[in-house]
């Protein structure tokens, strides 16, 4: 039981502390980093200041302003004076811009791009940035594909008739194939018959077409970093100052009780009446018990003779 009682007290210490510890961190107290005590003015007058260094997050209404005492005099707030501490503000940044480029020659690319470059970020950090050459990329955009009409002519002379089977179908032509698409026919020896002109000898005109298919890069893409450090002015901090004026503390005046110091003290007065109330009531409580006690032990004598009877 004391082992429960005991867990329960942690858990209750623990969940306090978790539900205070944000509102103490963002509103105080807070305690001052700097503290000079000085006079001021013609009259010299005794000023104390305390210096407190805020986050842009800390509420200042937890910085203390009560009175407080100090060397015999009573210090009281006269001003409290805001500072925003402004600083600048740096990080490390990169910036990847990307371009267009006919060539992938990586060594043309490099004279397109600017060794160093100039910066403003959306948060409004500027800098300038040096190139990255390591970071330089070049890929194909895309590719493109054409296609055009190929063809070939084969002579085949000295054929023994005007027959297509004498000439090839297909035939190779810079490593592709065309097929045969047309013959024309030369007569190459004549004899004569019964007075006719006739050919005995023939020469074939082969036409062969075909097509070839063949893609190109439509264009590179080059993306490059550029590395650096940007910086902008911030306001960091608040300082508050809290300036405190002392007077002089007022001596307790003696209280007048018209008694002189050689008179001597009168002699106290008892309140009798208040004294008497008690010894009455003692009195009150005394006479009943012997009553009680008078009226029991006649009841057990008139109970004896009745015995004896």
């Amino acid at each position: 039981m004391k082992k429960r009682i005991v867990m329960l007290l942690c858990t209750a210490v623990l969940a306090l502390g978790l539900t205070l510890a944000p509102a103490m961190a963002s509103g105080g107290p807070f305690y001052p980093i700097k503290v000079d005590e000085y006079t001021y003015g013609p009259l010299d007058e005794l000023r104390i200041s305390k210096v407190y260094q805020l986050s842009l997050s800390d509420d200042p209404s937890g910085i203390p302003t009560e009175d407080f005492e100090r060397g015999g005099r009573r210090y009281y707030l006269l001003d409290m004076i805001k500072e925003d501490e402004i600083g600048v503000d740096t990080q490390d940044y990169t910036d990847t811009i990307t371009m267009d480029s006919d060539t992938n020659d990586l060594s043309k690319i490099l004279k397109q791009l600017e060794p160093h470059r100039e910066v403003t970020t959306e948060d409004g950090h500027t800098g300038l940035l040096a190139l990255d050459y390591t970071s330089v990329k070049v890929e194909a955009k895309g590719y493109k594909t054409n296609t055009r009409s190929l063809s070939a002519t084969r002579t085949y002379p000295n054929l023994a008739g005007q027959d297509t089977q004498y000439i090839p179908k297909t035939i190779q032509d810079g490593g592709r194939t065309l097929t045969l698409q047309d013959v024309s026919w030369q007569t190459d020896n004549t004899g004569s018959l019964d007075g006719y002109a006739l050919g005995d000898r023939y020469t074939a005109v082969a036409t062969y077409t075909g097509s070839a298919t063949s893609s190109y890069v439509k264009g590179y893409t080059v993306t490059a970093d550029y590395t650096g450090t940007v910086s902008r002015i911030a306001l960091n901090k608040t300082r508050y100052v809290a300036i405190f004026e002392g007077t002089p503390l007022q001596p307790a005046e003696p209280v007048d009780d018209g008694l002189e110091a050689t008179d001597p003290a009168p002699a106290a007065s008892f309140n009798w009446p208040l004294l008497l109330a008690p010894l009455g009531l003692i009195a009150a409580a005394g006479g009943g018990i012997g009553i009680a006690l008078f009226l029991k032990r006649r009841s057990e004598l008139a109970e004896g003779g009745d015995e004896d009877a």
